[in-house]
């Protein structure tokens, strides 16, 4: 029996599937099962939870880890062409150096709107009996 390329990919699906479904149905059979209220909290560090656990996020730390990876892959793509540039000529010098102006100028307007300044705002935790009240309130009027 002859494979095509898709038959060989679909081989590589199902024998990765059933992989994973044997591991989880091994680990489920050999790991011990007696959950105490310790572990059963959602950080098992000892520490108690204060609060709802539905905050905000601030959206910095994903700007922050974007900028990271825009500029690594700079320095992935920098490394090399700054091995060989000799050997590429002109060509190749005035392409990166358009490739670095691009990111520059990202950084300089990545910095002009402040989002490489990281302040740390104090957490509101909203309690349910302040939200009770106000909708209380809220109704009432109308």
């Amino acid at each position: 029996m002859y494979l095509t390329t898709f038959g060989i990919v679909l081989v590589f699906f199902i024998v990765g599937a059933l992989f994973v479904a044997v591991g989880l149905f091994t680990a489920a059979l050999v790991r011990p099962k007696n959950p105490t209220p310790e572990k059963l909290r959602t950080y098992e560090s000892g520490e108690i939870p204060m609060g709802s656990p539905w905050i905000q996020f601030n959206n910095r730390f994903y700007i922050i880890g974007l900028a990271y990876i825009i500029f690594d892959v700079e320095l992935v793509l920098l490394f090399p062409w700054s091995v060989v540039y000799k050997t590429l000529g002109w060509y190749s010098f005035i392409a990166m150096v358009i490739f670095l102006m691009i990111l520059i100028i990202g950084l300089v307007y990545d910095w002009a709107k402040g989002y490489l300044e990281w302040d740390k705002p104090n957490p509101v935790i909203p309690q349910l009996n302040e939200l009770i009240i106000h909708r209380k309130k809220v109704n009432k009027e109308n």
